[in-house]
């Protein structure tokens, strides 16, 4: 199951580099128009954000400070406009219009300060930089590379020792 969109944005950073780049909108499906600078700003402040919601003891890869990444979050969510469609027959659903930067930071005011929140988790497998939504109760890291690499590198421990 994918992420979130705002998770999906802050694992555009690894370890070896930034990913974000023209073919990242596309590929995410983005609504409204894309300003590249505006969704690096924004990942940096959901990066933040997410590292003290997680209580993440890694060092951050592109440090910045809580009240900036407060003020990016809010200024970018500002641009979105939430409607409300209810087709008949239908459904009432909450949408989000605007630019993409102003959708995604919207729907991380969601994430942070909504009942997922308790589920987000930074992965901490060795070399990982990601954060994931625990969707499972047994649901350690972002992948399963990223879990087969803990396990390998928690066994390697275990017999050096010995």
């Amino acid at each position: 199951m994918p992420e979130p969109l705002p998770v999906e944005l802050m694992n555009t950073v690894r370890p070896d580099g930034d990913v974000l780049d023209d073919a990242w909108p596309h590929a995410a499906d983005l609504p409204g128009p894309v300003d590249l600078g505006q969704l690096r700003d924004l990942r940096r402040a959901l990066r933040r954000l997410a590292a003290d919601a997680t209580e993440d003891p890694r060092a951050p890869v592109d440090p910045m400070s809580r009240p900036a990444a407060l003020a990016v979050l809010n200024v970018l969510a500002e641009q979105a406009q939430a409607r409300l469609i209810w087709p008949d027959g239908g459904l009432p659903e909450r949408t989000l219009h605007g630019p993409a930067a102003g959708v995604i930071a919207t729907m991380g005011l969601e994430l942070l300060a909504g009942a997922e929140r308790g589920r987000l988790r930074a992965c901490l497998a060795p070399n990982c930089v990601l954060y994931f939504v625990k969707e499972h109760t047994r649901r350690e890291w972002c992948s399963p590379s990223c879990g087969n690499r803990a396990r390998v590198a928690r066994h390697y421990q275990r017999h050096r020792q010995d």
